[in-house]
């Protein structure tokens, strides 16, 4: 395990003045003031439009949710600039976290109507946006998900947040969900499920930001991309936990 002042988090975010909205921002925050609170020292450096990714140069990999138009524009640089960084870097056990919009460009395609994005292929996925008059997904939503060894002792299992997304994503049959849906509607709406989840890989819908209402899965985050073999130390999360519990009642949970 890694300690004192060896400790150093590297993130890199993708995109982060295209890919930025719902206050997705906050879950690099969250995650840099957890680290300082802890005596990690915090690097975060940017890929955006027609950078090439060092697949070695970070610990984790952020991609935020964007507007359509933002999103046509990442989804060809990811699938022909950074896909294969991408993938090597997931391959050495780098954390991948994505939500919505780079969510539906970790699988096979993002349909557009007559349009399809491609996507990085990172996991087995499809997303296609609904044009049956069904709409959006939009409320807060809460989900319960599987225990991990580096979780804090008081984690729990349910991270709550925000949805709003047209698409309508699969997961192929070899493929995890990050959690089962106890209020909204996840991945389509009518499966039960949201995100998805392979090796050090998560994908999701949720915004509000996630983070900073999850702060227990941020640290969970971390400790996987330190490598550790235990979890942090603890934190007075008195705030955090208030913060936690509001967004689980918003959800009805």
């Amino acid at each position: 395990m890694l300690s004192g002042p060896d400790r150093r988090l590297r993130v890199c975010a993708l995109y982060p003045d295209l890919m930025n909205i719902y206050a997705d921002r906050g879950n690099i925050l969250l995650l840099e003031q957890r680290c300082r609170w802890r005596g990690i020292e915090f690097a975060v450096s940017a890929s955006g439009l027609g950078d090439e990714l060092d697949p070695g140069g970070a610990d984790m990999y952020y991609i935020g949710g964007g507007q359509d138009r933002d999103q046509r524009l990442c989804a060809l640089d990811l699938a022909t600039v950074k896909r294969d960084a991408l993938h090597a870097a997931a391959a050495r056990g780098a954390v991948i976290l994505a939500v919505c919009g780079g969510y539906q460009l970790l699988g096979h395609s993002y349909q557009l109507g007559d349009e399809s994005l491609p996507g990085v292929g990172l996991v087995d996925l499809t997303t296609v946006r609904a044009d049956d008059g069904a709409g959006r997904l939009i409320g807060n939503i809460a989900i319960e998900i599987e225990p991990h060894p580096l979780d804090p002792p008081d984690a729990g299992t349910v991270l709550a947040g925000f949805e709003n997304h047209g698409g309508r994503t699969r997961l192929g049959a070899s493929e995890s969900p990050l959690g089962r849906v106890l209020s909204g509607y996840g991945n389509s709406g009518d499966d039960g499920f949201e995100g998805v989840r392979k090796g050090n890989v998560v994908g999701t819908y949720m915004h509000g930001p996630l983070l900073p209402k999850n702060a227990w899965f941020a640290d969970r985050l971390i400790a996987t991309a330190l490598a550790l073999d235990a979890p942090l130390a603890p934190l007075d999360d008195g705030l955090e936990r208030a913060a936690h519990l509001e967004a689980r009642r918003a959800a009805g949970v």
